[in-house]
């Protein structure tokens, strides 16, 4: 297997910072903050002090919902508040000053298109042609490392499913079919003619072995000379650390790199009540203790792999990025390692993303973006996912709260 090319999209280059091992502080929020100014940042403080109060989340999702359902006017209100923290702006171009003060801070963008339009063939092909656009506009500098794309954006979820479980595919189904498989091979080989890396995303498990699928022959098409498809591992299913490891067997097998990108899971509740639904065995590790040892697991096994492994840590987990980061230490791994990345969503744990971008870790942030109706099922789940994941919602207000009271003191 030969050697990734040193220059990937730019962001391969090694470069000053990468030279020196710097400390990382997850406590740091002179760093994590560095540039907010003070009337962002008590914005921020306000909107996490409201967003930790669950009730409150609950009742104004509610009133949101039934105001956007009657076209009230509250889109001003949206788009300066919520939409504010967590999306680049409405469109590309209206990101462009998102993607500059990432890039300012050496942390990359991934453009999210986080439209959720109606399962269409005509949505389906709106979607493929503005992924498209993320992938050229990634490959125009080296501020936007990856691009990504859910395939249920690109296919039906009940076509899907009716692939996964074997079902006889109607002459319809089939051509539908093979339009989702145009779609993701054309999106897969602009990446790849580009020197653009992709991810697809993971889904739920009644759909993911389709979409697994469909990686696994994107992956032996295009990563044969270096890694430019990732497929998605989430970690909160039981079986996924050995599915990993097969992968990489597959991928020694066949001579190309596996691209992954490591996450925890965000389907626990809907998993857990659908197979208790249908009666079928529970995907789901059965404590968060389970999880964290699999995702530390496979942390090492693509550290011990990274010959052939190109891997991305999606988390927020604090304990998780300091565990990489001592395991690279005990291997002799530089902290810009080409195959290493770590990856948090836009507007959360900035303490996390900007210490280790200043201590020379490859970082980027998820940057969603749509037009503010649109992306608002996806605001919904940022806002739910803040008040449901253990303490996160007062983990941020309590970071903000400490640079604020720095700040103070410091005048």
């Amino acid at each position: 297997m030969p050697e990734t090319v040193e220059r990937f999209n730019g962001s391969f280059q090694a470069g000053p910072r990468t030279s020196q091992l710097k400390p990382v502080s997850f406590e740091d929020t002179s760093i994590a903050f560095s540039s907010q100014s003070n009337f962002k940042l008590r914005k921020t403080y306000w909107l996490f002090a409201l967003m930790n109060q669950g009730w409150l989340v609950n009742l104004g999702t509610f009133f949101i919902k039934i105001a956007l359902r009657l076209h009230l006017p509250i889109k001003f209100l949206i788009k300066n508040t919520i939409f504010e923290q967590f999306c680049g702006g409405e469109s590309i171009q209206d990101s462009e000053k998102t993607i500059k003060h990432l890039h300012d801070v050496h942390v990359g963008t991934i453009l999210d298109y986080s439209v959720e339009g109606e399962e269409n063939e005509k949505s389906f092909d709106e979607t493929t042609l503005e992924i498209l656009r993320t992938i050229e506009r990634a490959s125009k500098s080296d501020d936007i490392p990856f691009s990504v794309f859910k395939i249920t954006g690109l296919a039906s979820t009940d076509l899907l499913e009716a692939v996964q479980i074997g079902d006889s595919l109607n002459k319809e189904q089939k051509t539908q079919f093979d339009q989702v498989l145009n779609r993701v091979n054309t999106l897969c080989r602009r990446a790849y003619e580009r020197n653009v890396r992709v991810f697809i995303d993971a889904e739920e498990s009644w759909i993911q072995d389709t979409i697994d699928t469909l990686a696994y022959e994107m992956m032996d098409r295009y990563n044969h000379e270096r890694p430019v498809v990732y497929n998605t591992y989430q970690m909160y299913r039981w079986e996924s650390l050995d599915r990993l490891r097969r992968d990489v067997n597959e991928a020694h097998a066949k001579g190309y790199f596996l691209g992954a990108k490591l996450v925890r899971g965000a389907y626990l509740e809907k998993e857990r009540l659908r197979s208790h639904e249908e009666e079928y065995q529970d995907p789901i590790q059965a404590t968060k203790e389970d999880t964290d040892r699999d995702f530390n697991a496979a942390i090492d096994f693509c550290l011990e792999n990274r010959d052939i492994v190109s891997f991305c840590l999606g988390t927020h987990n604090e304990y998780s990025c300091e565990y990489c980061i001592q395991q690279m230490k005990r291997l002799g791994i530089e902290p810009g390692d080409p195959h290493i990345y770590f990856a948090q969503l836009l507007g959360m744990s900035d303490n996390i993303s900007y210490n280790l971008a200043n201590a020379g870790y490859n970082v980027a942030k998820y940057v969603p973006y749509g037009p503010v109706e649109a992306v608002m099922p996806y605001l919904f789940r940022r806002a739910d996912e803040n008040k449901s994941i253990a303490g996160q919602s007062s983990r941020e207000f309590t970071l903000v709260s400490d640079e604020l009271k720095r700040r103070k003191g410091c005048n």
